[in-house]
């Protein structure tokens, strides 16, 4: 049974039936690309080989080519590693969270999202073994036999904790969202005409006959890794907060950074969904299954984390007051007023004014000025991650060491280059494989008795020719026993 609220606005539009949600999926792997998806993947080509190129400069001639010096030894490597963690988040909280509580508008979204944040680690991933200078010897912070005499990891450091618990974070990610694709893969598969295609679906699909025990296992499976990431929602920013709050750096050292950075994780994961769906909606003609709704909802989420994230930056001034301090005082008056106050003056513009433009119905439910809002709230958190970390090092206990920082072109490069290959992994995945989950989709298709899809008085008599008719309803459509004359 299912009852139609005559009050919620629907979460796929255009009255679309069972055969009309496959079809416009399964329609964007099946076609030759477009011209407007060949234009985006040239663009992030060519960052990527801005990538490629700054990557062999930095593994070639050392760390010396980027902009750091003995007091700022920390800067856009670290910056840029925080950053990719936090948009990250947003997959998990789609994925898993919301699905742990049954809300239903994550079913257009979560896909994208999660693979969203499998692209975003494989970015963040970059940064810390760049950085070792070595990066050939990554292997060494696991722990393991070896005759290099006392060559242990060190289980003492927040640096070790980062390690664990991203990559935990990712093997969940990538298997949570792999689990979510085998279904829809086996719909390609058995619409695939090539050989090819056929052979490679069938590979993906791992055989799926879409039996009820096989559907049953599958929620079932989904349920269990959504209590298991759920967790790491939590726990995976709140460790690479500890790289920081464990240090007895002034401006570092603080209790608040866990529930501050996961909230600022989530705050610019969410920016970063809304960017890349509304991009894939219009690049792949998606507006009738990302609504106008879904786009609302995920400005709410951003406008709650975005205030947490403000009171936060309250809190900290107030700690630091509150301490007596004179270090911890220094550091916060130092960041608002200092050198680079106008990074400061970036992040409170960004993080904490703008995104209250979002109480305005009219702001929430604008696609231009939403777009404009997730990027101005990502270059927030980018300049967040960058006043912790540069202003906080480059006035240190001792006036003769201070230094400023000033990023090298290969800092640059490499930070417009993760970019490249985010962009490049996001759109191959959204050509080849289904970019919206079709068989949760269908699960909120919504009918009434009498006039077909509910939300398209248009099409309230029309019927796919290709299905049998029952009272003027597809037969393959749920039936609502609870309907009122």
């Amino acid at each position: 049974m299912q009852h139609v609220s005559s009050v919620r606005e629907p979460l796929v539009t255009g009255g679309k039936t069972l055969h009309d949600v496959t079809q416009d999926i399964c329609y964007q792997v099946e076609a030759k690309p477009n011209l407007r998806w060949m234009a985006a993947l040239s663009v992030a080509l060519f960052f990527l080989g801005i990538f490629f190129y700054s990557v062999y400069r930095t593994v070639w001639y050392g760390i010396g080519e980027w902009g750091l010096n003995k007091t700022v030894n920390w800067a856009w490597d670290i910056t840029n590693f925080v950053w990719w963690v936090g948009i990250g988040h947003a997959g998990t909280l789609i994925s898993a969270v919301l699905l742990l509580f049954r809300q239903k508008w994550r079913s257009s979204i979560n896909r994208a999202a999660e693979a969203m944040t499998i692209f975003a680690v494989i970015c963040a991933a970059m940064f810390p073994v760049l950085h070792m200078g070595r990066p050939w010897l990554a292997f060494y912070v696991f722990p393991f036999q070896n005759t290099l005499g006392s060559l242990w990891a060190n289980f003492n450091s927040p640096l070790l904790w980062d390690v664990f618990a991203i990559s935990t974070y990712f093997t969940v990610s990538l298997v949570f969202w792999y689990i979510g694709l085998i279904p829809d893969f086996a719909s390609i598969r058995d619409r695939a005409k090539g050989t090819i295609a056929k052979f490679s679906y069938s590979m993906l699909s791992f055989g799926w006959k879409g039996s009820a025990k096989a559907w049953s296992r599958y929620e079932t499976v989904s349920l269990i890794l959504a209590g298991v990431s759920t967790p790491l929602v939590l726990s995976v920013h709140t460790i690479v907060s500890m790289d920081f709050a464990t240090s007895i750096v002034p401006g570092w050292h603080t209790t608040i950074f866990p529930p501050y950075f996961v909230a600022g994780a989530i705050f610019s994961g969410f920016a970063m969904v809304l960017t890349l769906m509304l991009i894939t909606r219009v690049v792949f003609r998606l507006e009738d299954y990302i609504t106008l709704e879904h786009i609302a909802l995920m400005n709410k989420i951003m406008m709650v984390t975005g205030s947490i994230v403000g009171v936060a930056y309250i809190t900290e001034f107030f700690i630091a007051w509150y301490s007596q301090v004179e270090f911890e005082q220094y550091a916060f008056i130092n960041r608002a007023t200092g050198p680079y106050w106008w990074a400061y003056a970036a992040m409170m513009t960004c993080n904490v004014i703008t995104p209250q433009l979002v109480w305005f119905r009219r702001v929430r439910y604008s696609i231009p000025l939403t777009f404009v809002l997730s990027i101005i709230v990502n270059i927030g958190m980018w300049f967040e991650r960058f006043v912790i970390i540069v202003t906080s090092l480059h006035r240190d206990y001792l006036p003769s060491s201070w230094a400023m920082f000033s990023p090298s072109i290969i800092d640059i490069g490499l930070y417009v280059g993760t970019l490249g290959l985010f962009f490049t992994l996001f759109l191959l995945f959204a050509k080849f494989f289904p970019v919206i989950n079709m068989a949760e989709v269908k699960a909120i298709l919504k009918y009434t008795v009498d006039s077909g899809p509910t939300y398209n008085p248009d099409k309230a008599h029309a019927t796919p020719a290709a299905q049998p008719v029952i009272h003027g309803v597809p037969a393959s459509a749920p039936v609502n026993y609870n309907k009122h004359d």
